[in-house]
């Protein structure tokens, strides 16, 4: 099931956002055959490493490269997240691997990239981001900047990269027959996210001093505040049309009020919203805003995410052996996606895939045997 169905994909297992575009094309009926190194601890709550078949292989063995290359050899694209030059130290460089698969889409992961001046050094998605100018971005006026999680580096400026690309070379391998090297890189991306605020900066709509532009808190009607039980919830009335019920909601719309937009009055503004969303519990501002167009929403808990009603109508979270995740997105009309299944123990898969490519019983118990490959007993 899925629009995807057909496609297979060999993932060299790693950590982090190219797990996470493995995630993205298996959700969506790619088969995607994740490659374990012995010792591979088992992630059963793993959500990143659902829908997958998990095969474990010695790539320091000549006969462990080679299955891996037979493996290529019937698959559609590769990804990788390690270092530059790793691929290359396992005898798995695109050109060999091209030379098995002229079609082949070799997905590249990396932070700084496979080129420049930082490629061979190592980091983690908050040194991505703040090369590329979000983190400065992010936060409260005349406070440090704020931690994003890891969703800007790692996985929007990652991981979805990564999965968009191999869809694109993938599109055009078949027209040319041929496949390509995609360098995807988390500071390519990340600012490639940043490309609304590159236009904002080109209008000197946005300065360094975060915390008082139109999108990053700094309009208050477009803001968290705290409610009188210490929760929190969010206006985002950027519109005049729905600024204007929101005012009316709060019962403000017969004052005497400084223009939406006049900036230099954000601040004073903020503050009486502020003190007015700090007299009532975050439950009744629901119950008086919550389904209007004053673009409200509360600020929910993690664990509180699927039980919110619209979440619960669209099955947005889902439960796959006992662990609340993301359903698959985005949703297709002809071609939905299939319930995803839970992660497999590394190898549970190994002996299934070598047979899928062909390999005789007896092949197959010599590479178990030698220990180039891996069988994992079943849990």
């Amino acid at each position: 099931m899925g629009p995807l169905s057909g496609i297979t994909i060999i993932e060299m297992a790693g950590l982090g956002p190219a797990p996470f575009a493995a995630m993205m094309l298996a959700d969506q009926g790619a088969r995607v055959i994740r490659v374990e190194r012995p010792g591979a601890a088992p992630a059963p709550r793993n959500v990143l490493c659902r829908n997958r078949s998990s095969i474990i292989v010695d790539l320091r063995t000549p006969a462990g490269r080679d299955v891996v290359l037979d493996l290529i050899e019937q698959a559609d694209a590769l990804i990788e997240g390690f270092r530059p030059g790793v691929m290359e130290r396992l005898g798995l460089a695109p050109d060999t691997c091209m030379q098995r698969n002229p079609k082949l889409v070799f997905g590249r992961m990396t932070g700084w990239g496979q080129s420049g001046p930082l490629a061979a050094t190592a980091g983690h998605d908050l040194n991505y981001i703040s090369l590329t100018g979000v983190a400065h971005a992010v936060g409260h006026a005349g406070q440090a900047p704020v931690h994003p999680l890891n969703l800007v580096g790692d996985y929007g400026g990652g991981g979805m990269l990564l999965a968009f690309g191999v869809m694109c070379a993938l599109w055009e391998a078949r027209h040319s027959g041929q496949g390509q090297v995609i360098d995807a890189a988390m500071v390519d991306g990340a600012s490639a996210l940043m490309a609304e605020y590159y236009s904002f900066m080109a209008n000197n709509e946005f300065s360094d001093q975060r915390g008082t532009h139109l999108l990053d808190g700094g309009a208050h009607f477009y803001s968290m505040y705290q409610t009188l039980d210490g929760e929190y919830i969010s206006v985002g009335a950027l519109e005049p049309k729905f600024y204007a019920e929101l005012l009316e909601r709060l019962g403000m719309d017969g004052e005497p009020l400084p223009e939406q937009y006049d900036q230099a009055q954000w601040p004073e503004m903020k503050a009486r919203l502020a003190e007015l969303f700090a007299t009532r519990t975050r439950a009744e501002w629901c119950e008086l805003l919550e389904g209007t167009d004053a673009c409200f929403a509360p600020v929910l808990y993690l664990g509180e995410v699927a039980e919110h009603p619209h979440h619960a109508a669209r099955g947005t979270i889902i439960e796959v052996d006992g662990v609340k995740q993301a359903a698959p997105a985005p949703r297709f009309e002809r071609t939905p996606a299939a319930q995803p299944q839970p992660p497999r123990m590394p190898g549970q898969d190994t002996r299934s895939v070598l047979e899928s490519l062909g390999y005789s019983e007896q092949r197959v118990s010599e590479l178990l045997d030698s220990g180039a490959v891996m069988q994992a007993a079943e849990p």
